[in-house]
């Protein structure tokens, strides 16, 4: 497990939550000093957290959490997140990884890739680029802050679960999200499933 250094609780604010299907939720948004990589991630805390809360690792997605964008499945994730941890109990880290790690620019410019016939992966080789560049050492730290070392995680990718663990968080299960296709994120799914291994029911990865 490497050393790493504690991060502390910041500040603490209390945000009701309304999504645009009218789903409500309250939350407590955490902020943190000490964290390894030195960008703004917060935490969600939603519901009642029990000894082993449910927790998901959201990085952030601007165009699908904030613009709405079908060519993934990451707004769907976080509103899905939101009110599964709120009835379970638990938090939502939002991680400030955008693009796999890679930026909101480079993100982009592998879109433009991607319509020219390039699936995820091989967009961000082809730019010189990772195919994932995410590191949750602060993630760990985020959660050690708040008094988690074991938890029920909400994801679909087996290296994020992987990582918690060797950063010494103990991670009970692994809970799969749902499946949210749409015409323009198909490829993008199946890509997942066939480069990174994630737990998406294959077959149904068809467009509709």
């Amino acid at each position: 497990m490497p050393d790493t250094p504690a991060a502390t609780p910041r500040a603490r604010v209390r945000v009701p939550q309304h999504f645009p299907d009218g789903y409500r939720a309250d939350a407590e948004l955490v902020t943190f000093d000490g964290l390894v990589d030195g960008r703004e991630h917060i935490a969600v805390v939603l519901g009642e957290p029990g000894p082993v809360p449910l927790v998901r690792l959201h990085s952030e997605c601007l165009t699908g959490d904030v613009f709405g964008s079908a060519r993934c499945d990451c707004g769907p994730q976080l509103r899905e997140a939101a009110e599964r941890i709120s009835e379970r109990g638990g938090v939502l880290l939002y991680l400030r990884q955008e693009g796999r790690g890679i930026g909101l620019y480079n993100k982009l410019d592998a879109y433009a890739l991607q319509d020219q016939g390039l699936d995820t992966y091989e967009a961000n080789a082809a730019l010189g680029l990772p195919e994932d560049a995410r590191d949750y050492t602060a993630a760990a730290q985020m959660l050690r802050a708040l008094g988690i070392g074991e938890l029920d995680l909400l994801s679909n990718n087996p290296d994020k679960a992987g990582q918690l663990r060797d950063l010494g968080i103990a991670v009970r299960d692994r809970v799969p999200t749902g499946v949210f296709t749409t015409d323009h994120n198909v490829r993008y799914l199946r890509a997942k499933v066939l480069q990174t291994q994630h737990t998406l029911p294959l077959p149904e990865l068809t467009a509709g």
